[in-house]
């Protein structure tokens, strides 16, 4: 938007910072993150720190940097702000995990390294971003972030962790952990339960599914076809002891498992079920599925299970159902998407696809969050610049999706 559109929302946007920016302890640097988000807003083809201070009037090239860059103040407190306000006002149907890429020219900005980097298409040298959402429909908006950390950087004698002030005691951690500290942030912010989706980055990981039933959170998450699982009617059986002494051997299934494909194969084109999960812009969005409960297998579900269960000895064998729901469109000799859910395989549906779905609203997050806010337009190194600027860049896409929702009541913050 241009400046005069941007003046027009100055009161909105104040009442709304004067909230959000509520826990920064200093008069001016609660301005200068009024004055960052109005930059992001303003159309501009770069929204770092020296073009949005040029295109502002009331815009200084160095309180910003110092503003973003080094000061002390926590980020923490200001996502939990914007994440209770946005929850309470669009009612999420999920939280939605995902990551994102941040191109980078040089290996000297914080997290940096050649990885794959999916805005780019290809392994560049990148910074990732994993993030948290809440979605509908109709809205979505980041709760929280975590800058992942590779390898490379989890040496406490590499140098460049000290010059971008990476904190003590922060190494590598998977981007699957990063998601369920952020759930356990969420949940400690006294934020609803809502189901997990995520894409099969974190799906095909048993260890994060495992970690959300911890928590007490039901998902649908995407898989590949070749994941390995027994039928959900399938139940394991002790077979004979040999001889007249020993243990009596533990229960094991009859049969192999086999890959989620072959099982929806077995079941064949009968078993389609037609659905319509929501209206868009072109149309309805349909498709024909295959819904069926499943057993997952392999060395982490049984290890899973042995410890719930106590150990080897206490087991019974029984691996845990879940929901496997293939998305099997016409023309296709196999389905060509899949999910597994802790969802009862009898939940409707509509239901089940609409949520397996449902990631597609968080691209329109990222379209907006990087074309239109520079989320990854930030040019600084540091750990607390990055975190200070996604979480700016956040509380300017939360306001103006409050005021999408509904102009007259969500202006007020």
């Amino acid at each position: 938007m241009d400046l005069a559109a941007v003046e027009e929302l100055r009161e909105d946007l104040d009442a709304f910072c004067t909230e959000v920016l509520a826990s920064l302890p200093r008069k001016d640097s609660r301005a200068w993150g009024n004055c960052y988000l109005r930059g992001l807003m303003l159309d501009g083809r770069r929204k770092s720190i020296q073009p949005m201070a040029e295109r502002l009037p009331d815009g200084n090239m160095q309180a910003l940097q110092q503003f973003v860059t080094s000061s002390p103040w926590d980020h923490t407190p200001v996502r939990r702000r914007i994440a209770t306000k946005v929850s309470q006002a669009i009612d999420p149907h999920a939280w939605v995990i995902d990551d994102t890429s941040f191109p980078k020219a040089g290996n000297h900005s914080v997290g940096a390294v050649r990885q794959w980097c999916g805005a780019l298409g290809k392994t560049s040298l990148c910074q990732v971003g994993v993030s948290l959402h809440a979605v509908t429909d109709t809205a979505s908006v980041p709760l929280d972030w975590r800058l992942f950390l590779p390898k490379e950087w989890a040496d406490p004698a590499e140098a460049r962790r000290a010059k971008t002030g990476v904190p003590h005691g922060v190494g590598h951690q998977e981007k699957w952990r990063l998601a369920l500290d952020m759930i356990d942030q969420a949940q400690e912010w006294g934020l609803q339960d809502r189901v997990v989706v995520a894409d099969a980055g974190y799906g095909q990981n048993h260890h994060f599914r495992d970690g959300l039933t911890q928590r007490g959170l039901d998902y649908v998450v995407a898989v590949r076809g070749d994941v390995n699982a027994h039928l959900g009617q399938a139940l394991p059986q002790a077979p004979r002891r040999s001889g007249a002494r020993g243990p009596q051997p533990l229960p094991r299934y009859q049969d192999r498992a086999r890959s989620l494909e072959e099982l929806v194969l077995e079941r064949g084109r009968a078993a389609l079920r037609r659905c319509t999960w929501r209206q868009g812009s072109r149309g309805s969005m349909r498709g024909r599925f295959v819904v069926m409960a499943v057993r997952p297998a392999g060395v982490a579900a049984t290890k899973e299970a042995r410890v719930r269960a106590g150990g080897a000895r206490e087991w019974d064998g029984v691996l845990a159902a879940k929901t496997l729901i293939a998305e099997w469109p016409p023309h296709h000799e196999a389905p060509t998407d899949y999910w597994l859910s802790s969802l009862p395989a009898d939940t409707a549906l509509r239901h089940l696809v609409r949520l397996a779905k449902i990631r597609w609203r968080i691209e329109h997050d990222y379209r907006e969050l990087k074309h239109g806010l520079g989320l990854d337009h930030y040019e600084g190194r540091t750990w607390r610049g990055w975190h200070h600027h996604v979480t700016l860049v956040t509380a300017a896409q939360a306001f103006l999706t409050l005021r999408r929702l509904d102009p007259k009541t969500q202006t007020s913050v």
